[in-house]
C-alpha cells in the first residue's frame, strides 16, 4: 500500500507547479483558442510523464477534447475529466492561484483542474510502480460545464470499451464523499399560442396565452414530488408585448431532475403531453432527458473498493447522493461500473471562494491510483 502513496508524495511538488500553471489559465468553455491552450498544457506533461498516445478530437465550437491512452491491451480502465470552466476571460487576472494555509485557491481549482491533475499523476504512479498493459485512458472534454453537447458521443464510446469509469469531478463536503447516484437532468421548452386582441376594445375577443402559463406553471410544478427524489422547475417565463395587447404568445423554459429513469420516463411523458386549460390554446412543447441519472447499482462494488482501500490508507470514505449532474451520468447510463467524485477535496464550485484542501491531494491521488492498480490486476 505504501508504494503509490509514496511515489504520490513524491510528485506533489510537481503537481503542485503544474496545478498552479493551469489554474493561472483561463478556460472559459465558450472560448475555444483558451480552452485549447490550456489542454495543450495537459497534453504536454502527459508526454513528459507518461509518454503514451494523444489522439486529438477537433471540434469547431468548443476546445478540441483529448483522449490520454497507455497501453494496448484489449481491456480499458478509464478517468473522466473536463477542462473548461464557468469562469469568464479575464478572470484570472483578478483572482490568480494563490496559497493561504493549507488551502488553494483559484478560479477552477476545485471543479476540476486539480481532479485533472490528480488522474494525471494517480495514472504516472500506476505505470511508473505497477507495469502493465491494460490500457488506462484519460479522456478531457471540453463542453462539461454546458451539458457536454460535442462530447457525449466520444464519452459514451470510450465507456463502452471500458470495464469502469473512475470521474475525476470534486469530491462532496469538507470529508470528501465520493458521489455513488447523481440526478439526472431533463429540458424542455414549453411555447404557447394564444390569441393577441387590443385590451380595450375587444378584450374578449382575446385568448392571454400568459394566464395559460400561469396555469401550466402551476400544473408544472406540482409535478414535484420530493418523496421520489423528483422536481420540476420552471426557471424562465416570458410573454406579452404590451401592456394594451392581450398576449398571443408566452414561453417557459423547465427542468426535471430525477433519481431514476423510471421517473425520468413518467414525468417526461407527463410534461410533453400536457394539455391546454383555456380554450383555443395551443401547445408546443419540446424537450427530453439529456443526462440519464447515475444510478446506485452502478457504482456499488467500485465503491465498496474504494471504501476498504481508504481504510489502510487511514482516513474513512463516505458516499453520498448529489442533486448535481456529470458526464459519470451518460457511463453509468450505459451500465459501466462508474465511481463519482474521485477529485479534490474542498469547496466552491462555481463560487468566488473556490478552493482545495492541499493536505488532501497527496492521498486522494493514491486513493485513486490504488483504484486503477486494483482494476489492472483484477483483469490480468
Amino acid at each position: 500500500m505504501s508504494n503509490l502513496l509514496n511515489f504520490v508524495k513524491g510528485q506533489q511538488n510537481a503537481l503542485l507547479q503544474d496545478l498552479e500553471q493551469l489554474v493561472n489559465m483561463d478556460s472559459p468553455t465558450g472560448s475555444k483558442q483558451l480552452v485549447d491552450q490550456a489542454m495543450q498544457v495537459v497534453v504536454a506533461r502527459f508526454q513528459e510523464l507518461i509518454g503514451g498516445d494523444v489522439q486529438w478530437i477537433p471540434q469547431e465550437k468548443y476546445g478540441n477534447q483529448v483522449k490520454l491512452q497507455y497501453g494496448d491491451g484489449s481491456k480499458q480502465i478509464m478517468l473522466l475529466a473536463h477542462i473548461d470552466t464557468v469562469w469568464p476571460e479575464g478572470e484570472i487576472a483578478k483572482r490568480p492561484f494563490r496559497k493561504e494555509g493549507q488551502r488553494l485557491y483559484g478560479p477552477g481549482i476545485f471543479d476540476m483542474k486539480c481532479g485533472l491533475l490528480q488522474g494525471l499523476y494517480a495514472m504516472h504512479a500506476v505505470i511508473s510502480q505497477c507495469p502493465t498493459d491494460k490500457k488506462i485512458v484519460l479522456f478531457i472534454n471540453t463542453d462539461e460545464e454546458v451539458g457536454s453537447p460535442s462530447s457525449r458521443r466520444w464519452i459514451e464510446e470510450e465507456a463502452k470499451k471500458s470495464d469502469a469509469v473512475f470521474v475525476l469531478e470534486p469530491a462532496l463536503g469538507s470529508t470528501g464523499k465520493l458521489k455513488t447516484s447523481r440526478k439526472g437532468v431533463g429540458r424542455f421548452t414549453m411555447d404557447i399560442e394564444g390569441v393577441s386582441a387590443h385590451s380595450g376594445i375587444n378584450h374578449n375577443e382575446g385568448v392571454n396565452a400568459l394566464e395559460e402559463l400561469a396555469h401550466q406553471i402551476i400544473y408544472l410544478q406540482g409535478l414535484t414530488d420530493y418523496g421520489k427524489g423528483s422536481t420540476v422547475n420552471v426557471g424562465i417565463a416570458a410573454g406579452g408585448t404590451a401592456v394594451n395587447v392581450v398576449s398571443g404568445h408566452a414561453r417557459a423554459e423547465l427542468e426535471l431532475r430525477i433519481d431514476s429513469m423510471e421517473e425520468a420516463e413518467r414525468l417526461s411523458d407527463l410534461i410533453l403531453k400536457a394539455s391546454p386549460i383555456l380554450n383555443h390554446i395551443k401547445l408546443n412543447i419540446q424537450g427530453g432527458i439529456v443526462r440519464p441519472p447515475m444510478e446506485q447499482a452502478m457504482s456499488r462494488y467500485l465503491f465498496a473498493n474504494a471504501q476498504a482501500l481508504a481504510d489502510e490508507l487511514g482516513f474513512l470514505l463516505e458516499e453520498t447522493s448529489t442533486g448535481g449532474a456529470s458526464d459519470g451520468n451518460f457511463t453509468a447510463a450505459l451500465n459501466i461500473p462508474t465511481l463519482d467524485g474521485l477529485g479534490a477535496v474542498g469547496h466552491g464550485a462555481h463560487a468566488l471562494d473556490e478552493y482545495v484542501e492541499l493536505d488532501s491531494i497527496s492521498v486522494r491521488c493514491a486513493l485513486l491510483a490504488h483504484l486503477i492498480q486494483q482494476q489492472v490486476q483484477s483483469s490480468n
